[in-house]
């Protein structure tokens, strides 16, 4: 009977125990601040064992943390705000500036624990030492995400002080010692915004000093965030006082300013202007602004305004909306909730989609037309101030008048043009770039050479763009004035006149001699053709004048001439003779030479002296001036009156010409882009992000982590990594860490080459 009341009790109390244990925990629980519930992660640390006398049952310890406890305070003293002037000394260090919380008792503002901020004399702290910007600073697990200085460990503590009294400019300083000094100001302004103790010099000097912080340390992602939200909040608070500095506020995603700016433009029905419109496309979620807009932030504002002002005139009207605007400030210190802002009763056309769409089709083109400018300067050692970079830039951007280089090119361009017969090579024009002289000249030199010469109002022979002929290094160039301009498109006349003019230049130099009246009969399919403007003739006679000062080549003609019919085969033989018969005669050693054209172009050179005859017998009787071509003959003579038969059947033929030969495709660069990128050097983790990340333009930082999860990288390592790799292929980066990942599809097109 007793073992039964004794194992009865020894049950009831280990029930009991049971029980008391499970409500305190729940206790426990329910006791935890709501603030900190939701603005920390609290670490949650596991450990298993397991007994094989328990039959491998496990046993769980479950810790949760806020932080480090606080140890009490011997010091009593209330804590005080010191000013900026104030001096002081704390723990064997003089202080000479304030802008801090000093003492021993001072709640945070939510009412859990001490204020973050709050300098205790009375806490340990290291002995003050130097600082050394070449030496790493001291950190340890107590500096946390939401540091304390209450919480700091002693070496901490130190450190901190010392920073304290230098001239808190350290860069390599640990931005958690940065945010407990910021976490004052915070305190200082938000406890005091319904009252007049923060006077407008004390607001204006933190102002000044956040500020300052935010230029030191601005590399830190997170401190540029919470400093620059916090300027727009001092901004909001005092704007009178501040109105002269708004233009030094960061500009932040979803900035608290910009809306409020938006909302009075809106309510009181003004226009919006450029500015404000460029503002609205930063802070929308409808639309990312892409990397030519953000790498090249002022030409885009610049551009962006132009086209702005042309399309809307002085600014949209928007009508106000029904929804209203609701700010709040988030602050870094997590011993302050969010701070709601009184706004009067505004609208928010922040979130209206209408105006925002019609202001990305401009933004799309102006970061069209910044593409090119956008992806020079993403090169290593690249400049503004650079030839190249400003022959990239639009038009509008560059003023042409006032810049040295190219007045200084115009002027070359204009003694070439008035003495050397608009005559020169290719090396000496390609000298005023300023560059080196490439080895080839490849698509980009191209653009290069275009873009200066339009800048100066000079044409070039050949232009690929028109004359389908490419330059080479060694080659000459011919220039003419005005330019073909911005708005030139060439007439068909014009593409089958330039197609004549090749093949006949090929006649005219046949025997390495260019005889005048050849050279006529060319610029007369030019001048005698009333369907081409005086562009494209001054267009042509330059092409013309390229084309018999350049070695001939008949690439790609033999292969096109095998496809044609028999009457366009003659067609091609009578404007080859044509052309040879122009200047009255063939002689021997000319025929020779348009018998090797003929077997070049995959015709039968047997059959020349045939053509000359069946030419200049099929619509006028020979004269007696008119000799037949027998094999001893040294020359074919002819009359006026078959010359000029030959003319009008050489301007019918270009016609013809314009639809056998499409454009000189042999002699144009394509660039057709590969289905596999060029990976050499990337390994196949990197390869596989690498290929994930290209899906599109625009990435969340932790879509990114997660990619990188699966291939066990670090996502800071792996864009160092992947832009590496491109610098090496293209010498330009194909990501942009800027929070967000954005990936460069041009850069990204490039490297499939």
């Amino acid at each position: 009977m007793e073992f039964i009341i004794i194992t009865g009790l020894v049950v009831f109390i280990i029930i009991y125990k049971l029980v008391s244990t499970s409500k305190s925990n729940k206790s426990e629980q329910q006791n935890i601040p709501t603030s900190r519930q939701n603005k920390s992660s609290n670490p949650v640390s596991y450990s298993a064992t397991s007994d094989d006398d328990e039959e491998g049952l496990a046993t769980f310890t479950i810790r949760t943390s806020f932080g480090s406890e606080e140890e009490p305070s011997s010091n009593k003293s209330s804590g005080q705000w010191l000013n900026e002037s104030h001096s002081i000394q704390i723990n064997g260090r003089q202080i000479i500036r304030g802008f801090f919380y000093s003492g021993g008792v001072l709640e945070s503002i939510d009412g859990y624990g001490t204020e973050p901020s709050l300098v205790d004399d009375k806490r340990a702290a290291s002995k003050a030492d130097n600082f050394d910007s070449a030496n790493e600073v001291y950190t340890d697990e107590s500096l946390g995400y939401w540091p304390k200085y209450a919480t700091l460990s002693k070496r901490c503590r130190g450190v901190y002080l010392d920073w304290l009294a230098s001239e808190r400019n350290m860069p390599n300083m640990p931005i958690g010692y940065v945010f407990i000094y910021f976490y004052g100001f915070e305190r200082r302004i938000i406890e005091n915004k319904m009252n007049n103790i923060v006077s407008d010099s004390e607001f204006l000097s933190i102002f000044n000093e956040v500020a300052r912080l935010n230029k030191v340390y601005w590399e830190n992602r997170s401190f540029r965030n919470y400093a620059s939200n916090f300027l727009e909040l001092l901004f909001l608070m005092r704007p009178l006082l501040l109105e002269s500095r708004v233009d030094e506020i960061p500009e932040t995603h979803n900035s608290l300013a910009f809306k409020v700016k938006l909302a009075k433009a809106v309510n009181e029905q003004k226009a919006i202007s450029a500015l404000l419109a460029i503002e609205w496309l930063r802070n929308n979620d409808e639309y990312s602004l892409k990397m030519p807009a953000r790498r090249c932030e002022v030409e885009f504002n610049k551009l962006f305004a132009l086209k702005y002002t042309e399309k809307f005139g002085e600014g949209m009207i928007v009508k106000p909306n029904k929804t209203k605007l609701r700010l709040a400030y988030y602050a870094a210190s997590s011993s302050i909730r969010a701070v709601e802002l009184d706004l009067d009763d505004l609208p928010d056309p922040s979130i209206l989609k209408s105006p925002i769409r019609k202001l990305i089709p401009l933004a799309e083109s102006c970061t069209d037309e910044l593409n090119a400018y956008s992806r020079y300067l993403g090169k290593a050692e690249t400049s503004r101030d650079d030839i190249a970079a400003l022959m990239l830039l639009p038009k509008e951007l560059v003023n042409e008048k006032t810049s040295p280089v190219i007045e200084s090119f115009k002027s070359w361009a204009n003694s070439v043009i008035e003495n050397n017969n608009s005559i020169t090579s290719v090396k000496e024009f390609w000298a005023h770039t300023g560059l080196t002289v490439p080895k080839t000249i490849s698509k980009k030199e191209n653009e290069l050479i275009l873009n200066l010469a339009s800048k100066a109002d000079v044409g070039i022979a050949p232009d690929l763009r028109f004359h389908h002929a490419k330059l080479k290094v060694d080659s000459s160039i011919v220039l003419f004035t005005p330019s073909h301009g911005e708005y030139f498109e060439p007439t068909d006349a014009f593409n089958q006149t330039g197609l004549a003019i090749r093949l006949g230049s090929m006649v005219a130099t046949i025997d390495g001699h260019i005889d005048d009246a050849e050279k006529l009969a060319l610029e007369q399919l030019i001048n005698h053709d009333d369907k081409i403007s005086p562009t494209e003739k001054r267009s042509l006679h330059a092409y013309l004048k390229w084309r018999l000062n350049t070695p001939s080549t008949v690439a790609g003609l033999k292969v096109r001439i095998e496809k044609l019919k028999p009457n366009e085969v003659e067609t091609i033989k009578k404007f080859i003779i044509g052309i040879a018969l122009a200047d009255g005669k063939v002689d021997t050693s000319e025929i020779k030479q348009i018998e090797k054209l003929y077997t070049n172009l995959g015709l039968d050179k047997a059959s020349v002296s045939s053509d000359i005859h069946n030419i200049t017998s099929t619509k006028t009787p020979l004269s007696n001036k008119q000799q037949k071509v027998e094999a001893g003959n040294t020359a074919f003579i002819l009359d006026e009156a078959i010359l000029a038969m030959h003319e009008s059947d050489t301007t019918d033929a270009k016609s013809m010409l314009g639809c056998i030969f499409s454009a000189e495709e042999d002699e144009v660069e394509h660039i057709d882009p590969v289905s596999q990128t060029n990976a050499g050097g990337l390994d196949l983790a990197h390869l596989s992000l690498y290929q994930a990340l290209c899906e599109k333009d625009k990435w969340e930082r932790n879509e990114v982590y997660e990619l990188c999860q699966k291939s066990k990288l670090m996502v800071d390592g792996a864009i160092e990594t992947i832009n590496d790799w491109a610098y090496e292929q293209v010498d330009a980066p194909v990501l942009d860490d800027d929070g967000d990942i954005y990936v460069d599809l041009e850069i990204v097109e490039e490297l499939k080459e």
